[in-house]
């Protein structure tokens, strides 16, 4: 087992905050799977999470070779511990011996992701 690559993305709370309060629905159907959306706005704030699950898939993306649709990879819950899904075309490539690990931490004013890419 190897690190082929890490990815790290840090988003401004309010600035996502923003955005979102200019297109609540389209930014939402845009960015985010259904699973996250209901994550998120089941949250009383659910801006520090929709911004580290922003931040995951940038994160992702600093780690992966070629471009890919915000829908393509999404964020799941495993009880307390974050996971990275993926679509279809993303899975088999990632199924050709590589691993994802995803960490997420948000404050007061800003969303956090960590994305280690592993060649298992």
């Amino acid at each position: 087992m190897s690190i082929v690559a890490i990815g790290t993305d840090l988003v401004e709370l309010e600035r996502l905050r923003r955005v979102w309060q200019r297109h609540p629905e389209r930014f939402l159907k845009r960015h985010f799977a259904p699973c996250e959306i209901e994550y998120c706005l089941a949250r009383s704030d659910p801006v520090p999470s929709l911004a580290a699950r922003f931040a995951a898939k940038e994160a992702f993306q600093k780690c992966w070779p070629e471009s890919f649709g915000w829908l393509e990879v999404w964020v799941e819950m495993a009880g307390r511990k974050p996971m990275l899904r993926f679509a279809p075309r993303l899975e088999a490539q990632m199924g050709e011996g590589l691993r994802a690990h995803l960490s997420l931490s948000h404050e007061k004013h800003h969303a956090l992701a960590v994305v280690v890419l592993e060649e298992v």
